[in-house]
């Protein structure tokens, strides 16, 4: 993760009605593919009569390519779950899944017609998502003299910087979570405190 981005972190639900059609369109926070599975199931449970339960999800940033997957649910190939998720790309907001529950009301609406019915209420629901922003981390590591500890953690807290893990040997071997946009004032001052000599590393994933 290259840059901070809005997540989602409220749940919303929507209802409108196209045609004696109904379309509820549930909002959550979704980290992964996993939890965006679960959010259908759990309301495949809650609404088992209805007709449709289409899905579009976005686990990483909005703008981001990757990360992101729908499904039409019975519908017709491209009415559903690729409108939902074009509306959720453009609405800015990462990390959320949306699910549309249609009830059908006897009434067909054709191609375009659900895809404006899919689209609309998912753009609709956006009104009441409320967001925040996710910090872009960098992952690295260090390793220093027990002498030079203390001021080590005190840089690293200083920038919000976070100890994900400590090894105490021959030397102290430190990974950090440190943010993006901090990243340079870190090395740059663990350089000053130490000659030069305390250096950054990528940590292996």
């Amino acid at each position: 993760m290259r840059d901070d981005y809005q997540i989602a972190v409220n749940s919303v639900e929507h209802e409108t009605i196209v045609n004696r059609s109904r379309f509820i369109c549930y909002l959550s926070p979704c980290k992964n593919i996993s939890e965006a599975k679960a959010q259908v199931k759990l309301l495949q449970q809650l609404h088992p009569q209805a007709s449709h339960h289409c899905q579009a999800f976005l686990t990483k940033a909005a703008s981001d390519s990757l990360g992101y997957g729908y499904s039409d649910d019975g519908e017709p190939s491209g009415t559903a779950g690729k409108p939902m998720l074009a509306v959720l790309q453009g609405g800015g907001v990462g990390e959320v899944c949306a699910v549309v529950v249609r009830y059908f009301g006897g009434t067909k609406l054709g191609t375009g017609g659900l895809q404006r019915a899919y689209a609309d209420s998912v753009r609709q629901a956006l009104v009441f998502l409320q967001a925040k922003t996710k910090i872009a981390m960098a992952a690295k590591t260090l390793s220093c003299q027990y002498s030079q500890v203390d001021d080590v953690l005190h840089i690293i807290s200083q920038e919000a910087g976070q100890v994900i893990e400590q090894e105490y040997l021959q030397q102290v071997h430190f990974s950090f979570l440190i943010p993006q946009a901090k990243l340079e004032l870190v090395a740059k001052r663990l350089q000053t405190l130490s000659a030069g000599k305390l250096v950054l590393t990528d940590l292996k994933q």
